[in-house]
């Protein structure tokens, strides 16, 4: 059997690492596994499993302790063991890093309940795919989802006439006893029989055969704020799944992905892009026009800009979330040097590079041309 690897050796942290430290580390992980980014890919997959089981233990201050005293070992036994560890599903792990729109808790809040009581549904995850003018600006998206709604036939009670249940005796929860290396451990559980109600129903109703809940397709409108970036997350509460036997509904994530933009690169709120110029208005001045998200604004070339010289545009780049300042548009203009010239234009280059040369024949400096003992890096 292979051995299991270290949690902090999975994180790419130390063990004297802080929280903040370890939920980063994890973070980068999951956004660079995760299955929706690696579709079909098995090792992604594993991977994301395992930097998931290993931040379950690590960003809680029992399990961690646990690990660091008894290892893997400690890990297995007592009920804390077993698949990604603290995370039932791949949405859970968003939970941990909170609701970058407002609301706290992020996806999968609201997941716990007591070990009696219907069942809370199933959260749901998709993915909104953005384009940068979407960004700048906000906007509202409609999307159709298919859930498990409330039946309206029984109104989710499942069906008439009530008995008690004869599984937890109308307890609604179930008790399991497991003996381990710490002990007998007690694990209570919803019901799965009455699903946590205490009671069963005599007539279940034909629509959705005692559940409660039916398959339904809804259309939902979801407002986006201006400045959202790739990978943040909208928690829309109460969206998810409808719960079995009368249990509440799961939420709804919405990840954020940004479409791939042809003449911008994005980087936080600046926008980069790039821009010819002709070597005459390099070297004489001038202006060029040049896109932006809100359309072709002019950008002034001064007299003898060098090629892959960075330029602002102030303003002109994306907005900080909740409000706050723009970024910036830099473009890179490149000197687009022609590649076929005709007579006279070969002519007049030629009378050029003549008069360029002519002091330095005579042991003076070249007065029009870059003076070649100096260069410039970006």
């Amino acid at each position: 059997m292979a051995t299991k690897r270290d949690y902090y050796e999975i994180l790419g942290v130390t063990k004297d690492a802080d929280a903040t430290a370890i939920k980063s580390a994890y973070k980068k992980l999951a956004v660079k596994y995760h299955p929706d980014k690696n579709p079909g890919n098995k090792e992604a997959e594993e991977k994301f499993k395992e930097a998931a089981e290993a931040y379950g233990v690590l960003s809680d201050a029992t399990k961690k302790a646990q690990y660091d005293r008894f290892g893997h070992a400690g890990m297995n036994q007592g009920g804390m063991g077993g698949g990604a560890q603290g995370f039932s599903n791949f949405e859970d792990i968003f939970s941990s890093f909170g609701d970058i729109f407002g609301g706290g808790g992020g996806f999968g809040g609201g997941r716990s309940r007591g070990p009696s009581g219907p069942p809370r549904g199933q959260d749901l995850q998709i993915q909104l795919t953005l384009t940068l003018k979407d960004i700048a600006h906000g906007v509202t998206k409609k999307i159709q989802l298919k859930r498990f709604g409330r039946c309206k036939t029984c109104d989710g009670a499942g069906g008439t006439g009530k008995e008690t249940c004869g599984t937890c005796k109308g307890q609604g929860q179930v008790r399991r006893t497991q003996n381990s290396f710490f002990g007998q451990v007690v694990n209570v559980t919803a019901c799965p029989d009455c699903g946590g109600t205490g009671q069963q129903i005599k007539v279940r109703c034909k629509d959705c055969n005692g559940q409660g809940r039916v398959q339904e397709e809804v259309t939902l409108p979801i407002e986006i704020p201006a400045g959202v970036e790739e990978g943040q997350y909208l928690t829309l509460r109460g969206e998810g799944h409808r719960g079995p036997h009368g249990g509440g509904a799961g939420d709804l994530l919405v990840v954020i992905h940004e479409a791939r933009d042809e003449r911008f690169e994005r980087r936080g709120v600046d926008l980069h892009g790039k821009a010819d110029i002709p070597f005459t208005t390099a070297a004489l001045g001038g202006s060029i026009r040049v896109p932006t998200l809100e359309g072709d604004v002019e950008l002034k070339i001064p007299a003898g800009t060098q090629s892959d010289t960075l330029m602002r545009l102030r303003g002109k780049g994306l907005p900080e979330l909740h409000g706050g300042a723009h970024g910036h548009l830099y473009v890179k203009v490149h000197i687009d040097t022609p590649q076929k010239l005709g007579a006279r234009e070969t002519e007049l280059l030629k009378e050029l590079q003549a008069l360029w040369e002519a002091p330095a024949s005579k042991g003076g400096k070249e007065s029009g041309s870059k003076d070649k003992s100096k260069s410039f890096f970006f």
